[in-house]
């Protein structure tokens, strides 16, 4: 299996949710699958089935995250050379040349990637044009939406 980057925050994060997973959520499903089975027949039981239905997305995210885990290639920015380029892990500052708009992304794994936190992966077409420039390189982007043209104006190791 090929190992997938994560940022140490990422894999932090996750694990979080893993201990959520086991510890608080999956003994609350058993518990109401147990009050539901009290409730008699189980055809015709809606709380019963909806049960069922939370555990099987619940084992199935903690299964998730576990083979996650098993794969992950976790990088610490913070510890990597430094030589002003933009990295995994990094967060960089742009300007939209269109619109003079400033933007900022941290270039992260698939399972950590958000765009409303600017968290974007390092695969996707805005990921790939950046990994390798160096502050006030002019990057050109491919995306859905058409050709969009940024300068890169800082790169951050954090």
């Amino acid at each position: 299996m090929e190992k997938e980057p994560i940022t140490s925050q990422g894999i932090e994060k996750i694990k979080k949710e893993l201990e959520e997973l086991k510890n608080i959520k999956r003994p609350k499903i058993v518990e109401a699958i147990a009050e539901a089975r009290a409730h008699g027949d189980l055809k015709e039981n809606a709380e019963y089935h909806a049960a069922r239905e939370e555990q099987a997305k619940t084992e199935s995210r903690i299964i998730e995250i576990n083979n996650l885990i098993a794969t992950a290639n976790i990088v610490d920015v913070t510890k990597l050379v430094k030589a002003d380029n933009v990295i995994f892990g990094s967060t960089v500052n742009l300007i939209d040349l269109k619109n003079n708009k400033k933007k900022t992304y941290k270039i992260v794994g698939k399972d950590e990637a958000d765009i409303a936190k600017n968290y974007i992966y390092f695969r996707s077409p805005i990921g790939k044009a950046l990994i390798g420039r160096k502050k006030k390189d002019l990057v050109t982007v491919t995306t859905p939406a058409g050709e969009k043209k940024f300068e890169i104006t800082e790169v951050k190791y954090i």
